[in-house]
C-alpha cells in the first residue's frame, strides 16, 4: 500500500476520497486502516477542540459582561449569542459532546480568563479561580450575569 501512503502525504484530499471510494466499494482489504483510524481520532479531537474554542470566547465575553458592566455593548451581546447558538448547534449535531461539556468548560476557563484580563485590564486575582458559570448558565440564552 505504498501508493496510498504517498497519496496521504502528497494529496490528503485525494487520499480521503480514495479511502471513501474503497469503503463504498467494500474493498476493506485495500483501505489504509492505520492512517484512517488516526484521521478519525483526529476528527473527534477537532470536534472537542472546536467546542472548547467556542467556550473560551463565550466565557471571556461573559466575564467581561459581568466585570465590566459599563462597557456592555450590542457587539458583545451579539458575540455571546453567536457562541451560544454555535455551541448548541455543535451539541445538537454531535450529541456525544454533551458529556464532555463539564471538562470542556474547565479546559476553556484559563484561556477565557487570560483573554478577559488582557481585554479589560482587570487584575486576574479579582476574577474567580474556577469558572463562575454553570453549564446551564452557559447554554441558557436568557442568562446574563450581573
Amino acid at each position: 500500500m505504498p501508493a496510498m501512503a504517498n497519496l496521504y502525504r502528497d494529496d490528503f484530499c485525494a487520499w480521503i476520497e480514495a479511502q471513501a471510494a474503497l469503503l463504498r466499494q467494500g474493498r476493506l482489504q485495500d483501505i489504509d486502516a492505520d492512517l484512517l483510524a488516526e484521521e478519525l481520532d483526529a476528527m473527534g479531537r477537532r470536534e472537542r477542540n472546536a467546542l472548547v474554542s467556542r467556550l473560551i470566547v463565550l466565557v471571556a465575553h461573559l466575564l467581561k459582561w459581568r466585570y465590566q458592566a459599563m462597557k456592555r455593548s450590542l457587539s458583545r451581546r451579539g458575540s455571546i449569542v453567536e457562541q451560544r447558538v454555535q455551541i448548541a448547534r455543535e451539541i445538537r449535531l454531535s450529541p456525544s459532546l454533551k458529556p464532555f461539556l463539564p471538562e470542556a468548560i474547565q479546559e476553556a476557563y484559563p484561556d477565557a480568563l487570560r483573554i478577559a484580563t488582557r481585554e479589560t485590564g482587570i487584575d486576574a486575582s479579582l476574577f474567580p479561580t474556577v469558572c463562575p458559570f454553570s453549564e446551564a448558565d452557559l447554554l441558557d440564552e436568557d442568562y446574563w450575569p450581573e
